[in-house]
């Protein structure tokens, strides 16, 4: 029997190079089909996962991109440290009228999609914006719209407030109107917002913020006329909180810092606001510094993070081991991303390429309906079965200094 000592180092499954300045941001889209990469310089690039090519390149803004995330099926978000927070409408049929060219070679600026909403935020604190669906349901003139699968669902988005940077702003779209602000607490020296999170239901908005000082609270509104409550504060960091990523349980989120502690936190809710005994769940002293971009899969059984020192660690949810670590890129990595797993099959009623091993119908699937399929209908069947295929894998992407983004297919 092999032991895992003996096997040789883990190597990604892909290398995307295009990116001229180094990776801030990742995101896989709904549906793992597109996997969006923003760098320092403010330009996105949309890869077709299937082919790990790119079908749309643009500068979304003039200076480095903080975060980046879809909404919905044609609607994505970009923040930037130009005071912007940009909502471009790009659905798969426009993608033929978008430029091809990677930043790396680009010499003039490339078309942009079409820009749907701008709002001016704050971006002095280095931190990017969070995002939910709006738990509220929408208004009677909205609500059968909204069950058209091509309308967005009203979303809510937090960033550090505008005036205060230890406050946060909570923004709603489409209606572009503030819906509510969580002040900085004037009895502890926080620091600037660090790293957000957001979550809404029918009931409450949850908020779950890190700090410069290394503190990381939780406030909850549950009367959208009243104030937001804090209901959970600690300080488990020495350094300033680089990441934050909440569970898909919704019960308790990660923080990781520039010292080398990640930490395990109770998400509580309003029925908590009389316990007053809520401490972190568990520290675990890594002994690496400077790990960010904490991500925790959709399936809640592991989480990432990118570090300076080069390497991307893999961290068991429950128990917080490290379960891999991954070294491939030579500079240090600033951005995780997983894709969802458990993606349902497409529409059309293909099987997956792994189903179709299990099958031993498959092998022979049809013959006579394959004889009767044109060329074209088979390279369309190749087609989806090659998409079906991109959209199951286990993908883990790390965004590097170098400008290189890297493919990961584990557990």
């Amino acid at each position: 029997m092999v032991s895992h000592d003996s096997l040789p180092p883990a190597q990604p499954a892909f290398i995307l190079r295009g990116h001229s300045a180094q990776i801030h941001a990742l995101h896989f889209t709904d549906g793992n089909s597109r996997l969006l990469t923003g760098d320092a310089e403010g330009w996105i690039v949309s890869w077709n996962l299937a082919f790990k090519r790119p079908v749309a390149v643009w500068k979304a803004h003039a200076k480095a991109i903080l975060g980046v995330s879809s909404w919905g099926t044609d609607r994505i978000i970009t923040h930037g440290r130009d005071h912007k927070l940009i909502v471009w409408q790009l659905p798969n049929a426009a993608e033929e009228q978008m430029d091809k060219t990677l930043p790396v070679d680009a010499t003039a600026l490339a078309k942009q999609p079409w820009m749907l909403h701008v709002l001016p935020v704050n971006t002095l604190n280095f931190c990017s914006f969070a995002m939910c669906l709006d738990g509220m349901p929408p208004p009677q003139g909205l609500a059968k719209a909204v069950q058209d699968s091509k309308t967005a669902r009203p979303i809510l988005v937090a960033v550090p407030n505008a005036v205060d940077s230890g406050g946060i702003d909570i923004y709603q779209l489409p209606s572009e109107t503030r819906a509510a602000v969580i002040m900085a607490d004037r009895n502890i020296t926080t620091g600037m917002v660090m790293a957000l999170s957001i979550l809404a239901d029918t009931s409450q908005i949850q908020v779950a913020a890190g700090y410069e000082s290394g503190h990381t609270m939780v406030f909850v509104q549950s009367d959208p006329s009243a104030a937001f409550q804090r209901l959970y504060c600690t300080q488990t960091h020495s350094q300033p909180i680089l990441s934050l990523s909440v569970a898909p349980t919704h019960d308790y989120y990660f923080t990781s810092s520039a010292d080398a502690v990640i930490a395990k936190h109770p998400l509580p809710s309003a029925r908590s606001i009389w316990n007053t005994d809520l401490r972190a769940l568990k520290v675990l002293q890594t002994k690496h510094s400077g790990q960010q971009g904490l991500q925790v899969r959709s399936d809640g059984r592991i989480f990432a993070t990118a570090g300076w020192d080069a390497r991307l660690r893999v961290y068991a949810a429950k128990s917080m081991k490290e379960v891999a670590v991954l070294k491939w890129h030579k500079a240090g990595c600033y951005a995780t991303a997983f894709a969802a797993v458990n993606q349902p099959t497409s529409s059309t009623g293909l099987q997956t390429p792994d189903e179709l091993e299990d099958c031993d119908q498959v092998a022979i699937v049809n013959q006579r309906s394959k004889q009767a399929l044109d060329q074209s209908s088979r390279t369309t069947t190749v087609q989806q079965r090659r998409d079906d295929k991109s959209r199951t894998t286990h993908w883990l992407a790390a965004g590097s200094k170098d400008g290189k983004v890297s493919l990961w297919d584990i557990y």
